[in-house]
């Protein structure tokens, strides 16, 4: 083994390029016997058996150690250090070869600051900053310990190492590298940027006044406890574009990013307020774009959006595993924390003390609950296309936004669109469904306040200007279902349903309701449910039934198992559902008894009780109820009673504040402008018709006679909207000694005659009608007018409800009421067409054919105006109400001449 070195000094040489010297033979004392070296691996291994034996540790038994090769030989360091001039050749770029003179020690610790500066600059720059470098002087470093120095550098290179894989660029935080969004706004430079950006808003807003606005509403979330604190969208997307850019389409991650800033926020200002609160929620609200539950698409999911609709039901509020802890029953370890999903459930795999897998128990003390509730969220009524079915969508209402909305509440509702698994949508369909939910975040209910600040400062203007006007209130009524004809009583009783009264709840003891209740009531033909139809489109919130497609329980409300908690939850009926609306029941005399007695207590006392499947509660159904039926037999008889014609009871009677009888008389002038309306109305509609549509609809306007203008409806729904919310009609300066005295002898009459019984509560409806007269007008306090109105409106009522003998003695008793706020011309042209009328039975009984011109003795219709106190007749001559109804005066003969051909 003593050439061992000089055969290793040959291999080496030789891989160094020089050629070797040949191999020499090397003897092998192995049992005496010499062999040969084998030149190649073939022959120096064999075959693979014996290719092995080169890697075995010790040499086969009987065999004694060879000698090797010698790798070393006198001349290996010469040949390793021989000059290779291909090799020794440099790269000249980048290397500085001038001469520079010996810096001083102040000059290089001057360079090494500069360096060290550049290198924190540039750490800033790309998000790399170190805790340890975050000194501004280099002796900050120098001056700590050298353990706690050596901690620092230590934490600083992992840190290093672990962002150097994903460096950000905090600047240009839209720059996404590539990255998909919800990847991007999770990663740790783009998330601590976001929260910063976030906190700065929260903290430097202002409005246009200087006001630190979400200061003020921290300030406010905690003096009420709190935890929810509302973001406006707009000024979030002014302030800070990029976050408002991110949120709609990562809104979970953004959500998360910007609850844990708030929490900052809040604790900065109130730092104990966590012992009250462990977590604040923000609450995106006024997202500009508002989606349709119908319109959801797959485009929407885990998207931020807005709907609105209206609230079905309702489940009872449960606790909901927000961190969850588990027991390992076998060692006793506790194991979590675990967070929980609505969508799935976290469960551990193996317990990491004793490798076991399980039974695991959930440990009920350290586990941490969240409030939850689920809803049904159906389309608006009024909002669903002709011969569509409306649509519902279920959603969650977690932690504080619980039991904010009841069945009936029309809301605007903002929350992430997600899925989830359900195992029943896949068995009905047979492939994978997911099943839809929305996560709510922000709720905000629909009131008329919020109608009210739609409102702009033009509509504004317009309608106080309109207030202005004496005649402000015929121009409403007139501007009731404009394309029916005649019915001045029925569109004035609609018209102050929609206005309505002011309700009173003294003291929360007594409530008495200020909506008005309307029963249409009359021949076949007349228009009736045309007017409900006319409600439906203009008024706020309204619900259309019918007496025999509705039930009981569907008026009011109903209680179901839910399918998802199978317990039994509550569904709102179509009371519940027009609160602070109108409902509107065609068919009312087609109910049964059972299911009308049903909504005794939601017309007068505007709520809804219910007592079943173990569920007590109240709901509201604060709305005025219009109601249209027919009478017994088809046609009403002017023989009979009010309460013999229509087959409803006397308690639901009083509950309505005015009713209107209907009747279908023939008269041949009326008629023959009913049946031009009705032509022109057609003609003036048509679609194909553009051409004519101003002259046809001047035409309409003569053949109706209207005297005053009627209002735009877009302006009428405004004008109703306005009035509701914003005038409160006070009672300072009302006649109660007329009230009182009418109402005797309106007790007295309806004990005589046998009609509809006269109660307290038309005391009230009186009341109520003189509020919603000042309420057209836009009063604060209801003045002699109004109380005048709502007398004459109630007398009215009373009268067209008595038999056709009583009729016209009661309207001699009650003439001077009857007779206020009434034009002259409109009485004169009353009394005009009951002379033609007599004068045309006279005539067919006497001659027995119908004359073409009726002829009224000018002194026997001067007569009848005298009564009424009219003395004056030359301008009712001139007046378009006389031409309109084609009637002439003849002074020579001193005729009135009527010509009905």
């Amino acid at each position: 083994m003593a050439d061992a070195p000089h055969d290793a000094d040959a291999v080496l040489s030789s891989s160094f390029g020089e050629p070797s010297s040949p191999p020499r033979s090397v003897s092998s004392r192995a049992g005496g016997r010499d062999r040969e070296q084998p030149s190649s691996p073939q022959e120096r291994y064999g075959d693979e058996e014996g290719a092995e034996a080169p890697f075995d540790d010790a040499p086969p038994p009987g065999d004694e150690e060879e000698e090797g090769e010698e790798l070393f030989d006198q001349n290996f360091d010469v040949r390793d250090y021989r000059p290779m001039p291909h090799l020794d050749v440099y790269n000249e770029e980048g290397i500085d070869e001038g001469d520079y003179e010996a810096l001083s020690p102040e000059a290089r610790a001057a360079a090494e600051r500069e360096m060290r500066k550049r290198d924190r600059q540039d750490d800033l720059v790309h998000g790399r900053a170190r805790p340890a470098l975050l000194y501004d002087e280099s002796e900050a470093d120098e001056d700590q310990p050298p353990a706690r120095k050596r901690r620092v550098d230590r934490s600083t290179d992992d840190q290093t190492g672990e962002e150097d894989q994903g460096p950000e660029m905090i600047e240009n935080l839209e720059d996404q590298k590539g990255h998909p969004l919800r990847e991007w706004v999770s990663m740790a430079g783009p998330r601590a940027e976001i929260k910063s950006r976030f906190k700065i808003f929260l903290r430097t807003y202002v409005n246009e006044n200087g006001i630190n606005i979400y200061r003020e509403k921290i300030k406010q979330m905690c003096e009420a406890n709190k935890q929810s604190l509302v973001v406006d969208y707009g000024m979030l997307a002014r302030e800070q574009n990029v976050i408002a850019f991110f949120l709609p389409d990562a809104p979970m991650e953004m959500l998360k990013v910007f609850d844990e800033a708030a929490k900052e926020v809040v604790l900065s200002y109130f730092p104990n307020y966590d012992r009250i609160a462990n977590e604040i929620h923000v609450r995106i609200a006024d997202l500009p774009l508002l989606e349709e539950l119908r319109s959801l698409r797959q485009l929407h999911l885990n998207k931020l959006l807005r709907t609105c609709g209206v609230v079905t039901a309702t489940t009872g509020v449960l606790p909901q595993l927000s961190m969850v802890k588990y027991d390992c029953l076998k060692c006793g370890f506790v194991l979590g924390p675990f967070f929980q999903r609505h969508d799935q459930e976290v469960k551990p795999g193996t317990c990491p003390e004793c490798q076991s897998n399980g039974p695991f128990e959930v440990n009920m003390e350290q586990t941490i609950y969240q409030n939850y509730q689920r809803i049904t969220l159906q389309e608006s009524p009024g909002k669903v296309a002709a011969g569509r079915l409306p649509r519902s969508k279920d959603a969650i209402l977690i932690s504080d936004l619980v039991d904010s909305c009841k069945p009936g509440d029309e809301i605007e509702l903002t929350g992430v669109y997600t899925n989830s698994y359900d195992g029943s949508l896949n068995t009905a369909n047979g492939f994978p469904v997911f099943a839809t939910v929305i996560e709510a975040n922000y709720i905000s209910k629909n009131e008329d306040k919020t109608a009210v600040d739609n409102l702009t400062d033009e509509d504004v203007r317009a309608i106080q200007n309109l207030a202005k006007d004496e005649n402000i209130g015929e121009r409403v009524f007139e501007s009731i279902a404009p394309s029916i004809f005649g019915h001045k009583d029925i569109k004035r009783a609609i018209a102050l349903s929609l206005f309505g009264g002011e309700a009173k709840d003294p003291g929360g003891k007594h409530k008495v309701r200020g909506d008005i209740n309307v029963l249409l009531c009359g021949d076949p033909g007349t228009a009736k449910s045309q007017f409900l139809k006319y409600v439906e489109k203009i008024a706020p919130r309204p619900v259309f039934t019918t007496g025999q497609g509705a039930s009981a329980v569907g008026l009011t409300a109903y209680v179901q198992r839910s399918p998802v908690t199978k317990e039994w939850t509550l569904e709102a009926g179509a009371l519940v559902l027009a609160d602070k609306g109108v409902c509107l029941i065609d068919e009312f005399d087609k109910m049964n008894d059972q299911d009308r007695t049903s909504i005794h207590e939601a017309m007068e006392q505007q709520s809804i009780s219910i007592s079943k499947a173990g569920i007590v509660t109240s709901l509201q159904a604060r709305c005025s109820i219009i109601a249209a039926a027919n009478p017994l037999g088809g046609r009403y008889d002017p023989s009979l009673t009010f309460s013999e014609n229509v087959d409803l009871t006397e308690p639901i009677l009083s509950r309505f504040d005015i009713l209107c009888v209907v009747r279908d008389t023939v008269d041949p002038v009326e008629d023959e402008m009913l049946a031009k309306f009705v032509v022109n109305s057609h003609r003036k509609h048509h679609p194909s018709n553009v051409s004519m549509e101003m002259e046809q609809q001047q035409g309409g306007e003569r053949g109706t006679g209207r005297s005053v203008e009627p209002l735009p409806q877009d302006l009428l729904r405004k004008y109703i909207i306005y009035s509701k919310e914003k005038v409160r009609p006070k009672l300072h300066q009302i006649d109660q000694d007329k009230i009182a005295k009418l109402y005797a002898e309106l007790r007295k009459e309806s004990m005589r005659t046998g009609s509809i019984p006269i109660t307290v509560r038309h005391i009230e409806s009186i009341i109520r009608v003189a509020e919603a007269h000042a309420r057209i007008h836009l009063r604060e306090y209801v003045l002699e007018d109004d109380v005048n109105m709502a007398i004459r409106v109630q007398l009215e009522s009373f009268i067209d409800t008595q038999k056709f003998a009583v009729m016209r003695n009661m309207r001699k008793a009650f003439a001077h009421y009857l007779a206020y706020r009434r034009d002259n011309n409109e009485l004169l042209l009353f009394i005009l067409k009951q002379l033609a009328t007599e004068q045309i039975n006279f005539n067919m009984n006497r001659y027995g054919v119908e004359q073409d011109v009726i002829e009224v003795s000018e002194e026997e219709f001067t007569e009848r105006a005298r009564q009424i106190s009219i003395h004056s007749l030359g301008a009712f001559y001139d007046s378009d109400d006389f031409r309109g109804n084609r009637f002439m005066y003849d002074r020579k003969r001193k005729l009135i001449v009527l010509t009905l051909a």
